[in-house]
Formats: structure tokens, C-alpha cells, sequence
């Protein structure tokens, strides 16, 4: 699966995007999120603040206890603001 990065998390990650295989265990976005932060030291640095990470799975903005299963994409991001 693809994981994106946008804004802030890509300036702190040090990249735009990986492609991961995570164990079986990961079945969730909130899985996926440990997973990548018990994995990566910049998705650590990142993701330190759970309340600012949103995402989406294949597009599709949702809540950290959605399933990936059969994801192609998730992406993380900060909220967004209007202006």
C-alpha cells in the first residue's frame, strides 16, 4: 500500500511517500499510525501529537478507527484551514 505525507509531516518525515507492507495485526489507520511510528524515526518525530494527524484512505477523508484492509492509498495530513 502507499502512504502519503502531506504538508508539515512531509517537511518532517524527509519524504513525500512510502510503500508499505504492514503485518497482518495492522488493520486500522490508528494500527497503521503505531505501526509506522514504532518503524520509522521520522514518522516518530512527525506523528508526536496525535490530535493534529488526519487522514484518508484511498481518497476518502476518515476517522482513525477505519479499516484498511483492501486500502490502496492512505494519506496523512495536518488539519486543514480555509482562507
Amino acid at each position: 500500500m502507499k502512504v502519503l505525507y502531506f504538508a508539515r509531516f512531509r517537511q518532517l518525515i524527509g519524504r513525500s511517500a512510502d510503500d508499505v507492507s504492514p503485518p497482518p495485526e495492522v488493520k486500522t489507520v490508528a494500527d497503521l499510525l503505531d505501526f509506522l511510528i514504532r518503524t520509522d524515526n521520522g514518522c516518530a518525530a512527525a506523528f508526536s501529537d496525535a490530535k493534529v494527524i488526519r487522514a484518508a484512505v484511498d481518497q476518502a477523508h476518515v476517522k482513525m478507527d477505519h479499516s484498511i484492509a483492501g486500502a490502496r492509498e492512505v494519506a496523512f495530513f495536518p488539519p486543514v484551514t480555509g482562507g
